[in-house]
């Protein structure tokens, strides 16, 4: 009876089990994750105050260690993982890895009574590390800035591929049924590679007006996806007809939001 109590007792001190170690949000475009951080009374020589800022330390490297394992294993664009384009440039490796150091802390850290501590933090994929990861097509020059459309016009492009599965990316590509390249990483421009990146990701319409109000606009031009290929989104002629009768300044900026489930 006693062991069962001590058991019960030390499982309500202990920190909470974590279900995943890090994550991406698609929709707000970031990566979360958790670090955690054991006290060393030893080497702190008795210290608690002391071995609980070494746990911090702790908790901070090791979300840092979770956060760049997450950001490797996240698609670039079909067939292509972060972790591979850093695997095969040393010096994008080097410039990823300080973007992610500068992660920022989500809420408070959770202290323990055994000294342990918990952090949770948050990489933003838009921004910096965005215009780093974007590929730049070979011997294509950067989208050049277009006119604002029309009044009254299209303020974004979403396409709905739900019920289909759909691998999110950072750089998903727009294709027509004959393979004719509609949207992709090179139909930014520099502004849109720093700031929106490739795409958003939402469940539906109504969460992408509500948490994407400004990649969305007020009047988006919604697509239907016929056929999803991993990452990359094939929609009809008519469809990118239609898109391509615009004038979408809106695709340069990287106004584009994918509804998936």
């Amino acid at each position: 009876m006693r062991t069962s109590i001590l058991i019960a007792l030390a499982l309500a001190l202990a920190p909470a089990a974590r279900a995943e170690e890090g994550k991406v949000d698609w929709e707000h475009k970031m990566v979360k994750c958790t670090g955690s951080g054991a006290a060393n009374l030893k080497d702190a020589d008795g210290n608690p105050a002391v071995a609980r800022i070494g746990a911090e330390k702790a908790a901070r490297l090791d979300a840092l260690r979770n956060c760049l394992s997450t950001l490797r294993g996240v698609q670039i664009d079909a067939g292509h993982t972060v972790g591979r384009a850093l695997d095969s440039d040393a010096a994008l490796s080097g410039r990823v890895q300080g973007l992610v150091r500068g992660f920022r802390v989500a809420g408070k850290p959770r202290y323990f009574s055994d000294g342990g501590v918990e952090i949770d933090v948050e990489v933003p994929l838009e921004g910096a590390l965005s215009d780093a990861l974007l590929p730049r097509p070979e011997g294509v020059a950067p989208a050049a800035v277009e006119p604002a459309p029309a009044l009254g016009g299209p303020t974004s492009l979403v396409v709905d591929a739900r019920g289909q599965k759909v691998v999110p990316a950072l750089a998903p590509k727009v294709r027509d049924e004959t393979g004719q390249e509609v949207y992709g990483p090179g139909t930014l421009d520099e502004a849109g590679r720093r700031s929106g990146g490739g795409a958003a990701y939402a469940p539906d319409l109504d969460s992408a007006r509500k948490e994407l109000r400004e990649r969305l606009g007020e009047r988006p031009l919604v697509v239907q996806a016929v056929r999803v290929e991993g990452s990359d989104l094939v929609i009809s002629k008519a469809d990118a007809a239609r898109i391509g009768g615009l004038t979408p300044s809106f695709l340069a900026q990287g106004k584009v939001v994918i509804l998936a489930d």
